[in-house]
């Protein structure tokens, strides 16, 4: 063998080498845990930050790499094949088409790429340094490509916009919640919960608030020793304040400030003026959404608000509890009851006022009623229904049998609930 053909054989070994590291690296980038990167990259790690660096522009970093790849890959080719027409002749072609192949495949690519996915994370942080430099060199030919590339995409009309971006991402997260939520109990709890926090945006308050006509409030027009009758025996720490009518909310009751207002006072109840212990009332729009609700919960330190429709009209209460509720499930003290306005019959069915919210049920007895097209028990017979059902009257659905059992005027006020089978 002449020195001309060993120095091409070492070249050729070399150039198997760069794409194996090529091959490897990209899988190493792709595969590597994002949170544990940036975790790292939190703690001072150089090259955490690094490949948190390169991997933000994505359209670069693969650019790059799939161009050295190729150069390496068809210049080790070209070499290949000249050396064996120099030995073969003319069926060096086949002989270094068929030997070039099985050394790509099983050294640049299958080898390398295996090693990066059962070590992902050690290979990117080792391979970043290297990679940001020969992405440097080769930028401008990655850029000549990535032009080409995104006006073929949009000659064929193929883009893809920074929303569908956003939504794989949510949905990568969503799908490591549920491998991880799979794994155990504990773990399955802790799935429900994230879960949960990704659907805060999605959820309004419309949806979890306690409804108008099952919520507790105070007539300001009452006598003082009434008020504080009716505070001392309701379950409720904070009652809206109406006068005249109960649309008329004037102001909030913190039954803390009303006992502290009344030992100030001593025996002169009647001196106090239950306007001026209220705190102002809290409106907010039903089509708030819980995320959007917990940030102002936060800004305003307030536990408190009431729900107005498009009209102004007032729909219903929402609290700090309930958005923490839909996040680890029921929070019950001594004084909360356990999804007022249901109980269970004798035969196992159940008995619910209509105003009952549908995700107070699913999350009490682990149904799916769906809640997309209404909030509360008699609102889904309704939307399923079509009409305004008599007493008396049933339907079926959703694996469900609901039998109309009190109607006041166009409102459903009792619903008996079974499956079925029953």
């Amino acid at each position: 063998m002449d020195q001309a053909a060993l120095i091409s054989l070492v070249v050729i070994f070399f150039l198997l080498m760069l794409s194996g590291f090529f091959s490897g690296s990209e899988t190493a980038l792709t595969a590597a845990s994002h949170p544990r990167l940036h975790q790292l990259e939190k703690n001072g790690d150089r090259r955490a930050h690094l490949v948190n660096r390169l991997r933000d522009n994505q359209e670069r970093l693969i650019g790059g790499i799939l161009v050295g790849n190729n150069f390496v890959n068809i210049g080790a080719s070209a070499l290949a094949t000249s050396l064996a027409i120099t030995w073969f002749g003319e069926p060096g072609v086949v002989v270094a088409t068929i030997v070039m192949t099985l050394a790509v495949l099983i050294f640049s690519e299958v080898m390398p790429k295996t090693y990066a996915l059962r070590h992902a994370d050690q290979v990117a942080l080792s391979v970043a340094p290297l990679l940001r430099l020969i992405i440097l060199v080769l930028t401008p030919v990655t850029v000549f490509v990535q032009a080409i590339s995104r006006f073929a995409f949009y000659v064929f009309g193929a883009s893809r916009r920074h929303g569908d971006l956003v939504i794989a991402r949510e949905e990568e997260l969503r799908g490591a919640i549920d491998l991880h939520a799979h794994s155990d109990d504990e773990a399955a709890t802790e799935g429900t919960m994230l879960r949960s926090i990704l659907d805060l945006g999605d959820v309004e308050v419309g949806e979890i608030m306690t409804h108008r006509t099952v919520i507790e409030t105070v007539d300001a027009t009452l006598p003082i020793s009434e008020i504080i009758a009716q505070v001392m025996a309701s379950p409720y720490t904070r009652l809206p304040v109406f006068r005249d009518d109960p649309d008329n909310v004037i102001g909030v009751l913190h039954g803390k400030e009303l006992f502290r207002a009344v030992q100030e006072v001593g025996d002169r109840l009647d001196e106090l003026d239950i306007t001026k212990i209220a705190g102002l009332p809290w409106f907010i729009p039903e089509s708030t959404s819980l995320h959007n609700q917990l940030h102002a919960f936060r800004l305003r330190r307030a536990h408190f608000a009431l729900v107005v429709d498009e009209y102004g009209a007032l729909m219903g209460v929402v609290t700090l509890e309930d958005i923490l509720e839909e996040i680890v499930g029921d929070i019950d003290d001594e004084h909360d009851i356990p999804v007022a306005g249901v109980r269970q019959d004798r035969d196992g069915a159940y008995i619910i006022d209509g105003a009952v919210t549908l995700r107070d049920l699913n999350r009490e007895f682990g149904w799916t009623l769906p809640d997309e097209q209404a909030s509360t028990i008699a609102g889904l017979v309704l939307h399923e229904a079509r009409l305004i059902p008599n007493e008396g009257q049933s339907f079926a659905f959703h694996g469900f049998r609901f039998d109309i059992l009190r109607r006041t005027g166009n409102q459903i006020t009792s619903i008996r609930v079974a499956t079925r089978l029953s």
